[in-house]
Order: C-alpha cells, then structure tokens, then sequence
C-alpha cells in the first residue's frame, strides 16, 4: 500500500482536488456534486454498483467529458473542460476496462508511440527506446517487447495498456479495472505491479475496481459512490462497516 492516508494530508497540497463536480445527460443526473481528493503518494480505490457514475467520473477527470457543474484541480490548475491530450501532458493518464492496444504493432511498438506522443518533450531515438525497455522491464513485458499486440493474452493486454500509460509519465494515473476478467492467479500477479507503481515510480493512483478483495488490500482510501452521488471518503476498514455502504455495495455480489 501507498503511505499513512492521514500523515499524507499534512503540509502538502493535493494532487487532485474535485468540488461539488457534477454531470448532466439530458435530465439525467449522472454526477451529482461530488468532492475529494487525491493526495501525493496515495492509492485510492473508487468503488460503487455498476451504473453508480465511476466510469462517467473517470472521463470528467481526465477530459473525456465536460463538467456541468464544479471545478477539478489537478497540481493547482483548473483542468475541467480541458482536453484529453493537454491533461495527458500535465501529467495525469488513464487506462480504460477495455483495452484497444494497436494489434498489428509489436508491444515495443505500441509503447515508443505512446512515450512520442504523450509529452511534448523532444528526445532523442534513443532516449526514447531506453525509456520503453525499462517501461517493458517493469511491467514484465520484455520478453515480450517484439511480439505484436493482438497475439497477448489478457493479463498481457492489460499489462499493455498500464505500460502505455506510463510511457506519458504520469504524476496520477487512473486505472479503470485493471484486474476484471483475470482468475485469481493473475490478480495476485497484477498486484504488485499497481504496489511497484506507487512505491518504486511514485506515482499516485485512483483506480475503479470491483474486486473489493484486492482493492482493499491495495488502497490507502475508498470513495464510494451510488446514484451519482459520493457517499463515503475512508479508510477500507470503515467502509466495510459503514451501513450505506453496505446497502449500496457490499450487499451486491462482486460481478454486479
């Protein structure tokens, strides 16, 4: 897990801050007036039923859709409305539950685009192929570096779509269920890649993730929404007691 939730909101300014965001479809609230944040070093699992609003949440963050209402702060500049790629460059990325790798490119190949494309930096060749071998490296991918994209399997694909991400450099990365469709072995094998991305790259994480076994052995925080609507901020511990939480979520079966 990330650092002490508690001893990392003291004398540091969030990582992310979101107040009172909301998102209209028509005359269907689908976020309503939502507020947190998001710490330097911190894991933080979003968790909710399916339909709750965590995916519409995730694609107000990082621009995929624009607020109706409320202000994200992210290092202390306003990125509501901003668009994908300038969010991308500021430093946050996000994986997505499908992932859409370009098949007929090697796994090399998918990576150097993602490391060219996701920072306007200039570097050399070099450079940049350094940077995806060691990106291959810690995402164990680079037995696999020369293999196209479209002979992985899953947990590889996944993998993929992590190691893209970080070819952008992100300061915050969000994964949308990284761990869905994997059997228990290979969530126990992904785990300690999302702990090595936190502890040994430093970077913070909000992640989406209905496996609530292994969300909350990684996560130094849960938010928990339903309806749209934010309805716990804590620790893992105490979600698991808070009664509004269990009628929303705990009360569910995991593939709800």
């Amino acid at each position: 897990m990330g650092q002490d939730a508690e001893s990392l909101d003291i004398n540091q300014s969030p990582l992310l801050e979101v107040r009172e965001l909301s998102r209209n479809f028509g005359g269907l609230q689908a976020i309503f007036e939502i507020s947190f944040k998001v710490s330097p070093g911190q894991i933080v699992g979003l968790i909710g039923p399916n339909g709750a609003g965590k995916t519409t949440l995730f694609a107000l963050l990082s621009g995929f859709l624009s607020p109706s209402g409320g202000e994200i702060q992210f290092l202390n500049s306003s990125i509501g409305g901003m668009r994908p790629d300038r969010i991308c460059h500021l430093g946050m990325a996000r994986t997505f539950q499908v992932v859409r790798p370009f098949p007929e490119m090697t796994v090399f190949e998918n990576v150097k685009v993602a490391a060219i494309f996701g920072k306007h930096s200039k570097r050399p060749p070099s450079v940049v192929d350094q940077e995806v071998q060691e990106i291959l490296e810690s995402t164990g991918l680079f037995s696999k570096a020369g293999r196209l994209a479209s002979s992985l399997s899953l947990p590889e694909r996944k993998r993929l779509e992590v190691a893209r991400t970080l070819a952008t450099k992100p300061k915050l990365l969000l994964l949308d269920e990284v761990l869905a469709g994997l059997n228990p072995r290979e969530v126990e094998e992904a785990i300690p890649l999302i702990r090595s991305l936190n502890n040994q790259m430093k970077i913070s994480i909000l992640m989406i993730e209905h496996n609530l076994r292994a969300i909350m052995g990684i996560c130094d925080r849960l938010l928990v929404i339903n309806f749209g609507q934010l309805i716990f901020d804590g620790l893992p511990t105490e979600a698991v007691e808070n009664p509004e939480v269990i009628q929303a979520y705990l009360g569910e079966k995991e593939d709800a």
